[in-house]
């Protein structure tokens, strides 16, 4: 894509959320949509972006048996998302019917850990080993159902980059120099996660919630 960067929009207004994709869709290269917007609009909502002209990407991030996964992607087939989200703590099984059921033309990749998750937090859940370690094993768990790509931290994409050379990636918790955190523990810059080997990043607080959104976007735009 010619402009890896996709606009997360989560705002409970969608009047706002469309008046904010249109000041700076000359300087995004998609939109992300989760699940508070979804839960708020719903179908009707993400037609509404749609109909801006740019990509939609929907981060579900379905996670449930198998066949109820596979019937929710057929239930947003209607909506031609380029990508969606599923979890791939959900199994294999989940992942390769989620792959099956989805539209010709959509990626479908794997969220792996929350870049608002630490080792510590993996801990608490059960899970031994570092982050890093914990990426790595759902990333091949990913690649082996047949998925697209995944979902990580830039904190793990050249080491996943460099073991699946073909594969789709997803950057969340990007922040440029100097942008606070906030809630995100595993961070890096826009620059660095395409430098090693992100396809696509997504960014929200940064340009949504800017003083300026358009030259917060044209600004992240200049240094990819």
């Amino acid at each position: 894509m010619s402009n890896p960067v996709y606009l997360a929009v989560d705002l409970p207004q969608l009047n706002a959320a469309k008046a904010l994709c249109e000041r700076v869709k000359d300087h995004i290269g998609g939109v992300k949509l989760g699940l508070e917007f979804f839960c708020a609009h719903g179908h009707h909502g993400v037609h509404e972006i749609a109909h801006l002209g740019l990509p939609v990407f929907l981060d579900l991030k379905l996670h449930d048996i198998p066949n109820t996964v596979a019937g929710a992607m057929q239930s947003i087939h209607v909506l031609e998302p380029s990508i969606v989200t599923v979890h791939a703590s959900g199994g294999r099984a989940m992942m390769e019917d989620a792959k099956a059921a989805a539209g010709e033309d959509c990626k479908v990749v794997a969220v792996t850990m929350l870049t608002s998750l630490d080792e510590r937090d993996l801990e608490r859940t059960g899970v031994g080993g570092t982050p890093h370690d914990h990426v790595m094993r759902l990333a091949d768990l990913a690649n082996d159902a047949g998925l697209d790509g995944i979902v990580c931290s830039g904190q793990e994409i050249k080491s996943v980059h460099d073991q699946w050379k073909d594969g789709f990636f997803v950057v969340p918790g990007l922040r440029p120099g100097g942008k606070a955190a906030g809630d995100q523990k595993r961070v890096v810059t826009p620059r660095q996660a395409r430098d090693d080997g992100a396809s696509c990043l997504v960014i929200g607080r940064p340009i949504s919630r800017a003083d300026d959104p358009l030259a917060a976007a044209r600004e992240i735009e200049g240094t990819l």
